[in-house]
C-alpha cells in the first residue's frame, strides 16, 4: 500500500464532493488509481478521457506511483 494526496478537478470535483484527499491504495499507476476511485465514488467519464499530473507534471497512465506522490486527475475541459 502507499499513501497518495489526490486532487479532483471541474466535474470530477463535482461528482466527488471535494477538492483533495490523502488516501491509501494499492494502486501503482494512475490508470489503475483512477479504475479504483471510480469503483469507489459515482464518476462518470472513462478513464481514457481524464488526465494524469503527478507532482505538478503531466505523466503517461501507467507512470509507476511512488508513496507520497501527489496526484492531480484532470477532466477534459471545454473553452469558450
Amino acid at each position: 500500500m502507499i499513501t497518495l494526496n489526490v486532487q479532483y478537478f471541474a466535474i470530477l470535483r463535482e461528482q466527488r464532493g471535494v477538492s483533495q484527499e490523502q488516501l491509501s491504495t494499492a494502486a501503482h499507476t494512475p490508470a489503475a488509481l483512477y479504475e479504483e476511485l471510480r469503483a469507489r465514488y459515482p464518476f462518470t467519464l472513462p478513464g481514457d478521457r481524464v488526465r494524469a499530473a503527478v507532482n505538478e507534471t503531466f505523466v503517461d497512465a501507467d507512470k509507476v506511483l511512488k508513496d507520497g506522490d501527489q496526484v492531480v486527475f484532470i477532466p477534459p475541459v471545454a473553452g469558450g
